[in-house]
């Protein structure tokens, strides 16, 4: 019997047993010059600010869904607000756009006016050699309004430049004291640029009593610059329209239309 046998044995008695699956494993691992196999490590953060850290608590989740809801209830008061806004000024604003566009036959200021430093009367010139411009006019009332409303004339003739003063005539037709409204638009519509208002009753409170009558002037002039645009060539009639409607004055004190029926 060999004598290395028993140190042999011995030998492999101190060594550490591995199964054959963990030693494909551990043949894999990197190994240290010094130690020999290098053990994986894990880290592993068992303290409770990491905790916290790692996974929101219940007062950082409301806050968070409270900051979420209060944004969105900012979106929704502003788009009530907003909408409440528009219907309010929507009217308003109408007149304003058209009164500065000439939208809808609304006569407005001309460019020829910008001019703030030149005295509008040194404009009112006539221009003799340009045909007369007819004019026409045309009274209307809203379904809710008991007047009378009609033009004194039915035409009239002037050149651009040359002012010209026409009468309407309204009558309260019911018995008792009412409000009226009136608006106006000009035909066609490019033509209101140029159309100029020196007085007018429009856009202002007319009160007439029960079974009043009353003469309404309006004084205007065609501006000088319609000759100069050629846009206006061909025109020979220009039809200024009064609407008037019903009115009265709300809690407020501010004066509304009545709707009509």
């Amino acid at each position: 019997m060999s004598v290395s046998s028993p140190l042999r044995h011995t030998s492999r008695v101190l060594q550490p047993w591995t199964c054959s699956s963990c030693s494909r494993f551990v043949t894999r691992l990197p190994r240290s010059s010094s130690c020999g196999i290098v053990p994986p490590r894990r880290c592993l953060s068992t303290t409770k600010e990491a905790k916290q850290g790692a996974v929101p608590s219940m007062d950082q989740m409301h806050a968070r869904y409270k900051e979420k809801n209060r944004t969105t209830m900012n979106y929704v008061f502003s788009i009530i607000l907003g909408t409440v806004a528009l219907s309010y000024g929507s009217v308003p604003m109408y007149k304003m756009i058209c009164q500065t566009t000439g939208w809808g036959g609304q006569p407005i200021k001309s460019a020829a006016h910008a001019d703030s430093s030149i005295d509008p009367s040194e404009r009112l010139k006539p221009v003799e050699s340009h045909p007369r411009i007819r004019i026409t006019f045309n009274g209307s009332v809203s379904d809710v309004l008991p007047w009378k409303f009609v033009p004194q004339q039915r035409e009239v003739r002037v050149l651009p430049g040359e002012t010209a003063l026409a009468f309407y005539t309204a009558t309260n037709k019911s018995d008792e004291d009412i409000i009226g409204v009136a608006t106006y638009s000009v035909t066609p519509g490019q033509v209101a640029p140029y159309f100029s208002k020196i007085q007018c009753f429009c856009f202002e409170e007319q009160r007439l009593n029960a079974g009043e009558t009353v003469d309404m002037p309006v004084f205007f002039y065609i501006d000088p610059e319609f000759v100069n645009d050629h846009n206006m060539n061909g025109i020979e009639t220009v039809t200024l329209s009064y609407t008037f409607f019903k009115a009265k004055y709300d809690k407020d004190g501010h004066l509304r239309p009545v709707p009509m029926a």
